[in-house]
């Protein structure tokens, strides 16, 4: 072999090495899947926007797709290619049975089971015209042939209340499509509002022992509120789950046949319906990435931590820190009922006890971390005696002279007695005021 051969060799093996490296990068295969729809949001309106912490927290733990876009305008277009990997139509108020390859009938196919949970449906099966909060272009398992056809399938489009049930009892089924109300999902109310119902709804399916197991969670918006790009314009696209790389931003172009391709995938469906089927894989999200990232640094002081009743303490968390970046909120309780959120707070204890002042601090990929409770002591104030003012009149005069006294006292504690010596050797008065004649000149 010659050596510009033997060189040919080595590269070709170290081709070959890179080629196989990239080939086994591929979505992990879970027992459950969930996707949730938002409405109507540019891609910078959501992302890196204040009035959606937890939405944002998730995508700097987890992983978010910076090159998302919608297919189309309106909102139907959309939720049909999430499901079936077309655009069935842009009219809103579509009303006509769908036979099309889809999720469902490939979820069925494949032995999978499913539900769309969709807040404010009336009733399981409902698939009548639009009521309360509730619009049926925003779920689109409602209108195909396998669902709308079949006595048991229909049965599967449930109300949202059904969803934390399922999650308690550990029914939840392989893929779960779920649809906040037109309010929650912020097609009619303030970004802030569903992030807030993200938070209260869906954090605890993804703190779940079962979601930690093997769950992979989408939350995605369908359209943007002011942008036609690709179709759609460029929208939020985030991605958690345990087996997601962590803080991963992806800058490739993905649509949303992407995610219904991924979304089968996981599952282990081998058939992708419509526009799926060639869509770009999505497998990029997921694998190790390095160490899980660590969990912020509380640190709490609490000057005084003893004294008398009523005692003013100073709580201080500004030592407190992240790797991950900052802390973004702080809870400091004083185990009387009393919780500030500022960073250092003044508390006065005005009841005596023994008081745990505790801190919890957030940071901005949504970890948390509590510091050692500190101990608070308050006493009871030792004993002093009363203090009493006199008041004589008047005060001089010819014998016999009748005087008024007068006692003002105050006291920690109840007067028990209030005794006055008139100073002449006459029997005292007992009481806080009397009167006494004085029968000699004299000074008393």
């Amino acid at each position: 072999m010659s050596k510009r051969a033997g060189k040919y060799s080595i590269l070709t093996s170290f081709l070959f090495l890179s080629f196989v490296a990239v080939s086994f990068a591929q979505v992990p295969q879970v027992n459950h899947v969930f996707i949730v729809l938002e409405e109507n949001t540019n891609y910078a309106d959501a992302i890196g926007n204040p009035a959606m912490p937890y939405l944002n927290s998730l995508a700097n733990r987890y992983g978010v797709a910076t090159n998302y876009f919608g297919n189309t305008h309106p909102s139907i277009g959309n939720y049909f290619m999430l499901t079936a990997g077309q655009i069935v139509t842009n009219n809103d108020s579509y009303s006509n049975t769908v036979n099309v390859d889809n999720i469902v009938r490939q979820l069925l196919a494949h032995g999978k089971t499913w539900k769309a949970y969709e807040e404010d449906l009336p009733s399981a099966g409902y698939i009548a015209p639009n009521t309360a909060g509730y619009a049926r272009k925003h779920c689109p398992l409602s209108f195909f042939s396998d669902v709308v056809n079949s006595p048991t399938e229909i049965k599967n489009l449930v109300p949202f209340t059904q969803f934390a049930q399922d999650l308690a009892n550990n029914q939840l089924p392989n893929y779960s499509f779920i649809s906040p109300n037109l309010c929650n999902d912020a097609h009619d109310c303030p970004l802030s509002t569903a992030d807030t119902w993200l938070r209260n709804n869906i954090d605890p399916l993804v703190t779940s022992p079962l979601f930690q197991n093997d769950g992979i969670l989408v939350i995605v918006f369908d359209e943007a509120g002011s942008d036609n790009t690709n179709g759609g314009g460029k929208i939020a696209w985030v991605v958690v789950s345990p087996k997601a790389k962590t803080g991963f931003k992806s800058t490739t172009v993905y649509q949303h046949q992407s995610t219904l391709r991924m979304m089968a995938q996981a599952l282990g469906l081998t058939s992708f319906p419509g526009a799926a089927a060639n869509a770009p894989d999505m497998a990029e999200f997921f694998g190790n990435q390095g160490p899980a990232p660590r969990p912020p640094s509380a640190v709490l002081t609490v000057t005084p931590q003893s004294g008398n009743a009523p005692l003013t303490v100073v709580a201080d968390s500004t030592g407190s820190s992240s790797p991950n970046g900052s802390i973004v909120s702080q809870t400091i309780d004083f185990g009387d009922g009393t919780v500030s959120t500022s960073t250092n707070s003044s508390h006065t204890y005005t009841a005596t006890g023994t008081f745990a002042v505790k801190l919890t601090v957030t940071d901005n990929i949504g970890l948390t971390a509590s510091a050692a409770p500190k101990t608070v002591v308050v006493n009871a104030p030792p004993n002093a005696p009363p203090s009493c003012s006199l008041s004589v009149s008047p005060s001089s005069g010819p014998a016999p002279l009748s005087v008024t006294a007068t006692a003002t006292c105050t006291a920690k504690n109840t007067i028990a007695s209030t005794v006055i010596d008139w100073g002449d050797q006459s029997s005292p008065t007992n009481g806080s005021s009397g009167t006494h004649t004085y029968a000699n000149a004299g000074s008393y």
